[in-house]
């Protein structure tokens, strides 16, 4: 007999990594494909870090830990929290998991009930409103399109508050657009987060260091300090650190929240892994001199990357500040016909049409809230993106 439960019945599979698993399996079967689906950086992990792993696993440092995490890295989260964002929490108000997506299911579970709802502005990750709705909660998707940046209003977010309202989720720099909120509008939705104290917020910051030119970083509550009681600033080693299979996310937050997150982790995945953690305390605390190599090897492909897909007729791809993701609309193209004859009616039709033909992989706009767009991750070498571009013109330029 099968029985699925019925809140596992309320969420999809995550399509970003749906279609990355499609393009293993092409790639296995002998295909070229080029992988633009996947959020993962394609350098190494720096040396340092993996050095530090390798002398934990040498000096025993294998058993169980806490479930919030080692004390050490729980002191570096603090003290990168106040280096970095000038945020002044105490080691035991972080937390550690195993990757910044548990930060987010955890905070979630842990405070939604039925009848809650939670706030999402789209383009958004994929998980977000499946976590919510895996809670019994309600995702209230506030739209937020190219016209304005991919970045939701002040009068948006309020008009999206009710008395039901737990959590607002902010994601900056934004996957799967790019987009990176500026200090003044952080601050504007703030005013408009004081008038309403039941209301939590989530923010996302895996993406803080890809930020680029002369675009700043910033976080909620290093914008709203008097807001701090009631944020959960989340961050990780996956994007800036290369470290994505690691599996290590973390956060600070208000003390009676992060207990309660514990309190769900103990009964469930207890502690990240601990080589992980001993290796994550390099990552936080050693040089952070490559990050600026990074960013600049990250800024080269994203100006070539929206460069040449301006260049395709039919598509318009606005410039991200940060994170490693372009979102073009691919709207000029709804109706028209593939090659195997069937007609595009939405993003998701021309992106496996890109697969089916080209062997270029991506996630279309629909997965993500907004259409008609499909996400580019430029987290790869130039001469890969160059070949991926030509192959996504040949492909426009066959529809018919």
């Amino acid at each position: 007999m099968e029985k699925i439960s019925a809140a596992l019945r309320r969420i999809k599979p995550s399509a970003s990594m749906a279609i990355s698993q499609l393009a293993l399996e092409k790639k296995a079967a002998g295909d070229d494909v080029i992988a633009l689906s996947a959020g993962e950086p394609d350098f190494d992990t720096p040396k340092p870090i993996r050095d530090a792993a390798a002398r934990a696993m040498d000096e025993g440092k294998t058993r169980y830990t806490a479930a919030s995490g080692i004390p050490e890295l729980k002191a570096a989260i603090a003290r990168k929290f106040e280096r970095d964002n000038n945020i002044k929490t105490d080691p035991a108000d972080c937390f550690v998991a195993t990757g910044g997506k548990q930060i987010i299911y955890n905070a979630l579970m842990a405070t939604l009930d039925e009848g809650d709802e939670a706030i999402v502005p789209a383009p958004f990750w994929v998980s977000y409103p499946e976590i919510i709705s895996l809670a019994g909660a309600t995702p209230i998707i506030v739209q937020a399109d190219a016209s304005q940046g991919f970045k939701i209003t002040p009068q948006q977010l309020e008009d999206a508050i009710t008395d039901k309202t737990v959590w607002l989720l902010l994601n900056s720099p934004s996957n799967p657009t790019g987009a990176v909120y500026s200090a003044d509008e952080m601050k504007a939705l703030a005013d408009v987060l004081r008038k309403y104290p039941h209301v939590l917020v989530l923010m996302d910051d895996i993406y803080e260091h890809l930020v680029y030119g002369d675009t700043k970083f910033v976080t909620m509550a290093e914008v709203a300090p008097d807001l701090q009681d009631r944020v959960v600033t989340m961050n990780g080693v996956s994007k800036a650190y290369a470290m994505t299979g690691w599996r290590i996310g973390y956060c600070t937050g208000p003390s009676w929240l992060i207990k309660a997150m514990n309190k769900l982790q103990g009964q469930s995945t207890s502690n990240a892994c601990s080589i992980a953690q001993w290796a994550s305390v390099e990552a936080l605390e050693g040089d952070q001199s490559f990050l600026a190599e990074w960013r600049d090897a990250f800024n080269a492909r994203r100006d070539f990357v929206v460069e040449r897909l301006n260049q395709i007729d039919g598509i318009d791809c606005l410039t991200p500040d940060g994170a490693f993701y372009v979102y073009p609309s691919c709207g000029a193209f709804i109706g028209k016909t593939r090659a195997d004859g069937k007609v595009i009616e939405n993003d998701e039709d021309f992106v496996m049409g890109l697969l089916a033909e080209q062997n270029v992989a991506s996630v279309h706009g629909g997965a993500y809230g907004l259409s008609p767009h499909f996400r580019v991750s430029y987290a790869l070498s130039l001469p890969e993106l160059e070949q991926a571009c030509n192959r996504i013109e040949a492909y426009c330029k066959g529809l018919k």
